[in-house]
């Protein structure tokens, strides 16, 4: 069995393009590119405290990238770097668990996918040396220069609006990140610039594999960019927008291959699929975890939304964000972030799931005439077209969750009864649910 290596990065301090070096497991090479934003204060780079923490930070993302081209030939092999026993563990975890959607889409089990190992002394003292040149006895870099700003996501959708409307009265900035120039216009608005990063994948390298295709857990990428840009801007935090999701798996994977929807019973070597699995509470502390012991204890990423339910985020938004954004906003995927598609104007297809969702969650709170305009001025309970994704998000037929960042089964049941009168019916019997909506995290 070939192994799929982690060649190398770089970072370039003048142009602030660092890339990323793979070879998959049946020897095609990539690189990827990401040319982060220039900040407004000069890149200490002369000061060597500083140069260990941005390289411990492109480090981690050069790991987390890696997901994108190692699903290309999946493989039980790696060839690392650098990596100690709880490194080892905190990447096997993220390229099984966080790879579960991809396992269940292409029929491979946990057995299947990579598991890290500690890698041998010499490399680990290249590490070292490296750490010992830089810092010397010091246990961890120094934020010299530091503020307590934070680097607030953005995307255009409801949650980090709302973060960024909940947040107007503290020191922040805006970032966003994207495969192009174009972002969202809407993003002009806020009350702070937006710093704009661009990540280029090797599309070219993907073709020429030829191998499989999947979800990856994107949400762990987009946070260690995140923080490398935080970083460069000398900011401590990195505030992410999710709320109290990702918990609920779509079905388990077995050891022996089979799937089931069983979910009491996990069992070693079984595999929950979970498309959100790197927005998870679980999955947010190993990741703070890991930068806390591996990058600084001063640094933090986190979501300030986890304490709320995706149905309290929907009535937060359409308390204090619906006036000002409700006609420019999308949490729509089909329609703004495929490959390719011009972002600038938001949209929503209404024939997707995250389309469903989003209007399930908001029924209670926005009179349906507005929610409708959205959508064309028709209710998507109304659209046969969706009927189905509205049975995978009710749990109906014991229809499968749709992939997607979606709500909870029985917060959407209870969004439906909760709807406000003006609302059609769905054309089938929807459970009643006794959901807490105030439930805290």
């Amino acid at each position: 069995m070939s192994a799929f290596k982690f060649k190398n990065y770089d970072f370039d301090y003048q142009t602030l393009v660092a890339n990323f070096r793979y070879v998959g497991a049946d020897g095609t090479e990539f690189c990827e590119k990401v040319q982060f934003a220039r900040p407004a204060a000069k890149i200490p780079n002369d000061d060597r405290q500083f140069v260990y923490l941005l390289d411990s930070a492109l480090f981690l993302a050069f790991y987390l990238i890696g997901t994108s081209y190692y699903k290309s030939r999946p493989t039980r092999r790696v060839e690392s770097f650098g990596l100690d026993k709880e490194q080892a563990r905190f990447f096997s975890i993220v390229y099984q668990d966080g790879l579960s959607q991809y396992a269940f889409e292409n029929h491979l089990t946990r057995a299947d996918l990579a598991t890290f190992k500690a890698d041998s002394p010499a490399s680990l003292a290249e590490r070292k040396n490296l750490r010992q040149k830089l810092l010397g006895n010091i246990k961890y870099p120094e934020l010299k220069g530091f503020t307590d700003s934070s680097l607030i996501l953005q995307s255009g959708g409801k949650d980090s609006l709302l973060n960024s409307e909940l947040h107007k009265n503290t020191p922040h900035s805006y970032w966003y990140l994207s495969s192009s120039k174009n972002h969202p216009r809407l993003l002009d608005q806020l009350d702070q610039p937006l710093q704009h990063a661009i990540r280029t994948l090797d599309h070219e390298g993907l073709q020429k594999s030829k191998g499989f295709n999947g979800h990856v857990p994107v949400t762990y990428i987009v946070m260690s960019l995140a923080l490398v840009q935080a970083i460069l801007n000398r900011q401590k935090t990195v505030l992410t927008s999710i709320g109290q999701e990702g918990a609920e798996a779509h079905a388990i994977i077995r050891k022996s291959g089979k799937t089931a929807r069983d979910f009491a019973k996990v069992n070693d070597g079984d595999l929950p699929v979970n498309h959100q699995w790197s927005k998870t509470a679980d999955a947010e502390k190993l990741f703070r975890a890991y930068v806390h012991q591996y990058i600084s204890p001063e640094l933090d990423v986190y979501s300030p939304l986890r304490e709320y339910t995706e149905l309290k985020i929907a009535q937060l938004f359409a308390e204090k964000c619906w006036q000002k954004y409700g006609k420019k906003f999308s949490s729509c995927n089909v329609a703004n972030y495929a490959q390719g598609k011009d972002n600038s104007n938001l949209k929503w297809c209404g024939n997707c799931a995250k389309c469903a969702n989003s209007y399930l969650l908001f029924a209670p709170f926005v009179p349906r005439r507005e929610l409708d305009d959205l959508f064309g001025g028709l209710s998507p309970f109304e659209n046969p077209e969706l009927a189905d994704d509205f049975e995978g998000l009710l749990g109906i037929n014991d229809k499968i969750k749709p992939f997607e960042c979606v709500g909870e089964i029985d917060e959407l049941r209870y969004a439906y009864h909760h709807r406000l009168p003006e609302y059609p019916d769905l054309p089938f019997t929807v459970p009643r649910s006794d959901f807490n909506i105030e439930r805290k995290s």
